[in-house]
């Protein structure tokens, strides 16, 4: 269900998340300025600009749900509760090993800003862009929006208790921050920012008239793919905007290369289990992609929200958004089906 002004973004969606990218470097003021929270007058209601655009993003998510298509998942379960485990699993295994790597570095505190700020997106549900580049590559899409929604509607458990078990790996007072963001995320984010826009969408997927689902769609994809353009800037922002002013090649050398191990581990380890489970292709992509893209815009939300004075954490997360859509494209590319010939 794809409207004029939805397809025309999405096919030039690369380009305008790099102009995103270079607007927040060259011109980070107007960013800077929607990360902060704005009290909405005479009202005592504090509007943050964020949360509300992943919101959007999220509800219009649930709404595209190819809902006819879970009823084949859920007669067979075993790929969805594969990729849950894994979702679970994945972190528990990569997190550790990247520690033990950073705690060789000469950072004082072995490098746990930056492993806090992994964290936070491998703790992050499946990202909902994954189920594009699923149709992209011709993988299971019922797989994938399983995974996509049950990832999304388990959150508010899974991402606490992931942030819990892994702060005993940092130092340096990042456990503490870690544990101060679990418990923002325990109290209300993941549900209201994450769980409960896709729900909605999805309720609106399941009851409204074909019609009205139309035209609804027709109103809202557009208007969610340049929100999460916009909130990919407001995001960049936090992170770049003192790259000019306050250059930290190291810093960014270093995110980029934290981000590239994490991504590449996590889509590695998600292809050996495909391949282990001995699933057909189009179910062993929408599984890989699933263990390697998680949604790095909530993390990054999340961290604008509960530590608007640590910005550089933004960076590995931004470094980890670009990086799992380039794996990404090779994975669709490489676990493509093979057609079916005629006479086959």
């Amino acid at each position: 269900m794809h409207t004029r002004a939805a397809s025309w973004l999405r096919h030039r969606l690369g380009r305008a998340v790099v102009l995103s990218y270079a607007l927040a470097l060259i011109l980070p003021g107007p960013g800077l300025w929607l990360r902060r929270p704005h009290p909405l007058p005479p009202s005592h209601l504090t509007v943050h600009t964020a949360p509300l655009l992943l919101s959007l993003v999220l509800f219009s998510a649930g709404l595209q749900v190819p809902v006819r298509a879970l009823g084949a998942l859920l007669r067979h379960p075993q790929a969805l509760l594969a990729g849950l485990v894994l979702h679970l699993a994945i972190p528990l295994a990569v997190v550790p090993f990247v520690a033990f790597l950073l705690r060789r570095t000469p950072d004082a505190d072995g490098g746990s800003g930056l492993l806090t700020a992994m964290i936070l997106v491998v703790a992050m549900p499946v990202a909902a862009g994954a189920t594009v580049w699923t149709d992209k590559g011709e993988g299971d899409q019922s797989t994938m929006v399983g995974l996509v929604l049950a990832s999304t509607l388990l959150s508010p458990l899974t991402t606490p208790v992931l942030l819990a078990t892994l702060s005993p790996l940092l130092s340096g007072g990042y456990a503490h921050t870690l544990a101060d963001t679990g418990r923002l995320a325990e109290s209300g984010f993941a549900l209201t920012a994450v769980v409960l826009p896709c729900a909605a969408g999805l309720v609106g997927a399941l009851v409204l008239p074909a019609r009205w689902l139309r035209r609804l769609v027709t109103t809202v994809a557009p208007s969610a793919m340049a929100g999460s353009l916009v909130l990919t800037y407001v995001n960049a922002s936090g992170a770049l905007g003192s790259v000019f002013t306050r250059p930290r090649p190291l810093l960014l050398a270093a995110a980029l290369g934290v981000a590239a191990v994490v991504c590449l581990l996590s889509f590695v380890l998600g292809r050996g289990a495909a391949h282990l489970l001995r699933l057909e292709a189009a179910t062993a992509s929408s599984l890989t992609l699933a263990c390697g893209m998680n949604n790095s815009s909530a993390s990054a939300v999340l961290i604008t929200t509960s530590l608007p004075d640590k910005p550089h954490l933004l960076l590995p997360v931004l470094a980890y958004g670009l990086l799992q859509k380039t794996a990404a494209n090779r994975i669709v590319t490489r676990l493509r089906p093979a057609p079916v010939t005629a006479g086959a």
